[in-house]
Parts: structure tokens; sequence; C-alpha cells
């Protein structure tokens, strides 16, 4: 005796659902090239250091806030 599957559902009782497109990530440049800039003889940093750590501690860069990977320390960008 074989069960029909209710209507939206599969043959294993799953919910049927609309396939989503993937999304397409925006990345930054990967390794040193996304901390550092060279201009001519100087090397400039693209990320401020965080101010507990000190220098050689460099912040994450999201999309509102600047945040410490090694003490947790987070600076929110201004309102622009």
């Amino acid at each position: 005796m074989s069960k029909k599957p209710a209507p939206g559902k599969d043959a294993a009782g799953k919910t049927a659902t609309a396939s989503k497109p993937e999304k397409k990530s925006v990345k930054g440049e990967k390794g040193i090239h996304g901390i550092y800039k060279i201009e001519g003889d100087k090397v400039a940093r693209l990320r401020p250091t965080c101010e507990r750590c000190g220098p050689g501690y460099f912040m994450a860069d999201h999309h509102e806030r600047f945040t410490c990977g090694h003490c947790g320390f987070t600076r929110y960008k201004r309102a622009q």
C-alpha cells in the first residue's frame, strides 16, 4: 500500500523549496596585499592597529566597524 505525497512535498515527505540563486561574495585582496600598500619608497597601512594590543595587531574591517581578533576590541566607523 503506497501513499501519495501531500501537495508541495516530495516522495520522502520533505517540503519542496525553490532553489535560490547563488550569491557572489565580494572578496578583497588576500594576505599581505590587503594590509599594506606600497607608495613609492614608503609602506602605508590600510587597516588601523588595535589600541589595546598595540602595533602588529591589525583590526578586521567589517561593514560598520573595525574589530580586533586578538582581544575583541571594537571601534565603530563614523556615519558619513
